[in-house]
């Protein structure tokens, strides 16, 4: 259950702590932990991503979203997909390593199927060509989704189908979101994909390390598989 007496000093201790767990079980231990507080959490951190992904991927998918297969790849407690479905879609896949976060996001009653995966360890439990929209957020950062899983996101998708990515662009993740921007460019010199849009958003959450003061930036990618 929530705790709601929490601050803004009990989530950046939550997420500092994070970092301390460097190991695979140690971070699946950590979300399931986690879970019962997250949306709270995320709310006090200001936190825009799944809103912006949505967003993002509602401009460009303007027909047939009624029927629309969507995959929600660490989908956490489902923040992502509950915006897709006020957005007016409906059939929803989601993916996740916690099953702590998959019990909260199987309570939204959004997800037809839900399926427990330590992404980018684990075989891909989902079959090629075959989502109209893949999308991933939060997870595609240092420390968390290894950025070889962009192949694996891409075979997921239909052919003419969507892939949105977002990652963080504070210090501490440069490296990562270069490694990430190469990975993204190189599908698309294979012609495998091409780029719909990216979107730079200044106050994508509200900074806890020390490092950073006020907002932290972030990177909405929005990509398009060939036919």
């Amino acid at each position: 259950m929530a705790n709601p007496c929490r601050t803004f000093s009990d989530v950046k201790r939550v997420i500092l702590s994070a970092h301390e767990n460097t190991g695979v079980q140690d971070k699946i231990s950590f979300y399931d932990t986690w879970a019962d507080n997250y949306e709270q959490d995320v709310a006090l951190l200001e936190y825009q991503a799944p809103l912006l992904a949505a967003e993002c991927v509602s401009s460009f998918f303007s027909s047939g979203r009624e029927n629309a297969r969507v995959l929600d790849v660490a989908c956490g407690t489902g923040l992502v997909s509950a915006h897709l479905k006020k957005l007016g879609f409906h059939h929803f896949t989601g993916v996740d390593g916690s099953l702590r976060m998959l019990e909260m996001a199987d309570k939204t009653r959004v997800y037809q199927q839900l399926t427990q995966c330590l992404i980018g360890q684990d075989e891909f439990p989902v079959e090629a060509d075959s989502y109209d929209i893949v999308i991933i957020v939060g997870a595609l950062s240092i420390g968390q989704v290894p950025v070889k899983v962009i192949q694996e996101l891409w075979d997921a998708t239909k052919p003419g189908g969507f892939v949105c990515m977002t990652t963080r662009a504070n210090a501490d993740n440069q490296k990562y979101k270069a490694k990430l921007e190469q990975e993204l460019q190189l599908l698309e010199a294979e012609h495998k994909w091409s780029r719909v849009t990216v979107v730079e958003v200044e106050e994508w959450e509200r900074a806890v390390s020390e490092k950073d003061s006020g907002y932290i930036p972030g990177t909405v990618y929005l990509y398009q598989k060939s036919m």
